[in-house]
């Protein structure tokens, strides 16, 4: 619970005087809300809906014209805001920790607050920095390191050995290439659920801080992601793959081996780009197989519909 004059506090919030005093417990949906539920809206539209709703408050944006009867505290990114007050009220954090039955080869490598869940298996020469959460079942091999602020959901594996071998031509067998590199991971990244990062094959694979990765993501060995990159659901990233600073990767796409994605750059869902490629531009979106411009896409799109409308 917290006063509406202290959340303004915390997310530098206008809030008329009047309000000072409301108390809030959580946050929720418009819909849902109830009169001590803080809820946020974005545009008039959703406004309109959030006074019109029993919630005790509304972030909205800044400028919101004054209301009488309902607290808002305005401020620049309402989404954001209610994200930062949501996390103050409602913390999911588990105590800090380690289970019984995770089985920890290195206590002394682990920082303080960090959380370790049950049936994790964390081996030799791993370092965990402070105040982590380590859910449930999740795997890490010899050789990674992770920093501060850290979230590895249930069933991750880290530090894998990577998928990379060499052939014989003359038996046209396969043997494993030597993978006793590590895996780095900078501070305040998140890890969804089964995903698996693989080691470097004789150096690094590397997370930058602030990144954000989905469930069930693969990122391939010697692989280079930046900070504040954000990685959707069912991404399968190739060896020696850049993906540079604030880039965003769509749900189910797919990079071929030693990619660059260049810095603020925006794959839409499923899109391909085929290995040894570059995709650069800041901000700009691309998309289908291989990787485009989206507009290009569109355009290629509606020349092939016409093609296929004419008679033959």
């Amino acid at each position: 619970m917290a006063k509406l004059n202290e959340i303004a506090e915390w997310v530098g919030a206008k809030l008329e005087p009047e309000f000072a005093a409301r108390e809030v417990t959580g946050v929720a949906a418009i819909a849902s809300a109830g009169k001590h539920d803080l809820v946020f809206a974005t545009d008039a539209a959703t406004l309109e809906k959030a006074m019109a709703s029993k919630a005790g408050a509304v972030i909205a944006p800044l400028d919101a014209p004054k209301h009488d009867t309902h607290a808002l505290l305005r401020v620049k990114h309402p989404k954001l805001a209610f994200a930062q007050v949501a996390e103050k009220l409602n913390p999911q954090r588990a105590p800090a920790g380690i289970h019984p039955s995770a089985v920890v080869a290195d206590v002394k490598g682990i920082g303080e607050g960090t959380s370790i869940g049950p049936g994790v298996v964390i081996a030799p020469r791993v370092k965990i920095g402070r105040n982590c959460q380590i859910f449930p079942n999740v795997t890490i091999f010899p050789d990674v390191t992770i920093g501060d602020n850290c979230l590895v959901q249930s069933g991750v594996v880290l530090g894998a050995i990577g998928f990379g071998y060499v052939c014989n031509p003359e038996t046209g067998a396969y043997l494993q290439f030597p993978q006793q590199g590590v895996l780095a991971i900078g501070d305040d990244v998140e890890i969804g659920a089964n995903t698996t990062i693989d080691r470097g094959a004789l150096e690094e694979t590397r997370i930058g801080a602030g990144t954000k990765i989905d469930n069930q993501v693969h990122i391939g060995h010697n692989c280079i992601i930046g900070k504040n990159v954000i990685i959707a659901a069912q991404v399968g990233i190739s060896g020696s793959c850049v993906i540079e600073d604030g880039a965003i990767l769509g749900g189910q796409v797919g990079l071929g081996e030693r990619v660059t994605i260049g810095k603020g750059v925006i794959l839409g869902g499923a899109a391909g780009v085929y290995p040894g490629s570059s995709v650069h531009g800041p901000g700009q979106v691309f998309s289908g197989i291989p990787a485009q411009p989206v507009k290009e896409q569109m355009k290629e799109m509606a020349v092939l519909r016409r093609l296929a409308k004419k008679p033959k």
